[in-house]
């Protein structure tokens, strides 16, 4: 192996004590700065500064330390150009082989309540990104380039060709180099978003800036998960994305077990069956076709749940998603299978369960682990531009449920309102679900008018040999006109719930009152067009 240099400045530790001691065992010359090269001093190791190495002192207050011809010469020179290299050794100049960085913390320090703004600015990284790009630039060809490091996870991969190779690979190195444009792109966007969320001008520097409640510029990052077959439809092209960071419960962290890649519209309707099965504290199953619930139900286990959010509409079921927030055991696993479906989501599924549907080779089987991760925002891409909102996650305050007419619900009838208000936060709108017994009844979706989805409703429910006489209806917006409310009385509903709020509250109310039902607002809308 021929002489390696690495430079080591991390305000990450992790693991960098036990990679630098596996890197001078290789033989590896060690160059660090500040925090880094102390420690690696302490753990005995022989380490040259980098003050020492410039003949240049830190100065500052440590802003300026890397910036100098020795460390970026180093790392620019191109190792398949002798004029290059001759350059470098003329002026004394010693090549940089291994670059392990990791910048300052300055989302983590922003993160902090307390955070000034002169605190914030002082943990803008300068030269730490310019020797990553540095370092990226020349990751170099098969004649050699630098290896670069921003990630922990990637020293044994290092290490691992080192000791096959003597160096690192060519595509080892173009993939690091990556990784780092990735990361300096997502450190620049954070500081971006921060500076423009500014409220003021010229912000104080030892206070803590307001902040506007969107900031004027924000960066997205994804990454590549699967690239598709096609989208919504073959003469579409598509591919699945996930954010950088994952937190645990969303759909994003999925495991699929077995079964055919996802496609786009299995991917989309997936994820409205997990967000609705997961938002239950109960065992509940949760069918899906075409990203709306048609059959929804908690009991006390997951083959009960399925039985009943079967009976809601076996017909729209056929092909459908099923998502459980419970593990699956191999009665569930079995009842499931005696019908066509495309997706199978579940956080676990019993040694039995899996063995099972091995034979099923066509279900598509994801694991998800239970969490409470959300999204930080909700995008959708129009014309020239994009819509941001916060997702809609705003749990129903009991203190702001109001009856509000002379009939008052009863303890099961609160029960039932309150499910099928869950249910309908799913659906999209216009919505209308009728429930009974932890169990949806009917699902009127995705009409332009409330009375239609009120109308569909009914009639699924009739055409599933159910009845719905005595079950609880919930409307995801308020009723603009008594109609809808007399069709779903006429149709069986003894309770309605619904957000209030149309200027013909009293008359809706009134015709309540006319049937002789309870019905309670809850002064929060949930449409999902």
């Amino acid at each position: 192996m021929k002489q390696i240099t690495a430079l080591l400045s991390v305000s990450d530790k992790t693991g960098i004590v036990d990679f630098a001691k596996a890197l001078v065992s290789r033989g590896v010359k060690i160059l660090s700065t500040g925090g880094t090269a102390k420690l690696l001093k302490e753990e005995g190791l022989k380490v040259t500064e980098v003050a020492e190495y410039t003949g240049s002192p830190e100065i500052l207050d440590g802003r300026v330390k890397t910036l100098h011809p020795k460390v970026h010469g180093g790392l620019l020179a191109r190792r398949d150009d002798e004029n290059h290299l001759s350059t470098i050794a003329e002026h004394g100049i010693d090549t940089i082989d291994l670059l392990v960085v990791n910048l300052y913390p300055f989302q983590q320090t922003i993160d902090k309540p307390d955070c000034s703004f002169a605190d914030a600015v002082e943990n803008i990284d300068i030269g730490g990104p310019a020797m990553l790009r540095a370092a990226a630039k020349n990751h170099g060809t098969d004649k050699g380039g630098v290896t670069v490091i921003i990630d922990p996870k990637d020293y044994d991969d290092v290490l691992k060709e080192l000791d096959e190779k003597g160096q690192t690979s060519y595509g080892l190195r173009l993939r690091l180099a990556t990784k780092v444009y990735a990361h300096t792109s997502a450190y620049d966007g954070a500081i971006a978003s921060y500076l423009s969320s500014l409220e003021d001008a010229e912000p104080a520097q030892d206070k803590t800036p307001a902040q506007k409640e969107w900031p004027g510029i924000i960066t997205i990052q994804m990454q590549q998960h699967q690239a598709m077959r096609y989208g919504e439809n073959p003469h579409q092209r598509a591919a699945f994305y996930v954010d950088s960071k994952q937190d645990a419960g969303l759909l994003g962290t999925y495991k699929q077990l077995q079964g055919k890649e996802l496609s786009y519209n299995n991917i989309a309707d997936a994820d409205a069956a997990w967000e609705c099965a997961r938002s239950f504290k109960v065992p509940a199953c949760v069918i899906v076709k075409h990203a709306n619930p048609c059959g929804v139900a908690m009991a006390e286990g997951p083959l009960q749940a399925y039985q009943k959010a079967f009976k809601t509409d076996p017909t729209s079921a056929f092909g459908g998603i099923i998502a459980f927030n419970r593990e699956i055991d191999l009665a569930t696993a079995q009842a499931v299978s005696e019908q066509f479906l495309e997706v199978l989501l579940a956080p676990s599924y019993s040694k039995d369960a899996l063995a099972f549907l091995a034979n099923k080779k066509n279900v598509r089987v994801l694991s998800i682990p239970s969490g409470d991760g959300r999204n930080a925002f909700d995008a959708k891409r129009v014309g020239g531009g994009w819509l941001i909102q916060d997702p809609d996650l705003t749990p129903l305050d009991p203190t702001q449920i109001e009856v509000v007419t002379k009939k008052q619900p009863s303890e099961q009838q609160m029960k039932d309102l309150l499910f099928a208000w869950q249910v309908a936060h799913y659906v999209k709108s216009n919505a209308i679900v009728f429930c009974a017994d932890g169990m949806t009844m009917g699902v009127g979706a995705g009409q332009m008018s409330r009375l239609d989805s009120a109308r569909i409703a009914s009639i699924k429910a009739e055409a599933n040999g159910l009845s719905l006489k005595d079950t609880a209806v919930a409307s995801d917006a308020f009723f603009p006109f008594r109609d809808g409310l007399d069709v779903v009385v006429e149709a069986g509903a003894n309770c309605v719930i619904q957000p209030g709020g149309s200027i013909r509250d009293d008359e809706v109310i009134a015709a309540a009152d006319e049937h002789g039902i309870a019905m309670v607002f809850t002064k929060m809308r949930h449409f999902r067009h």
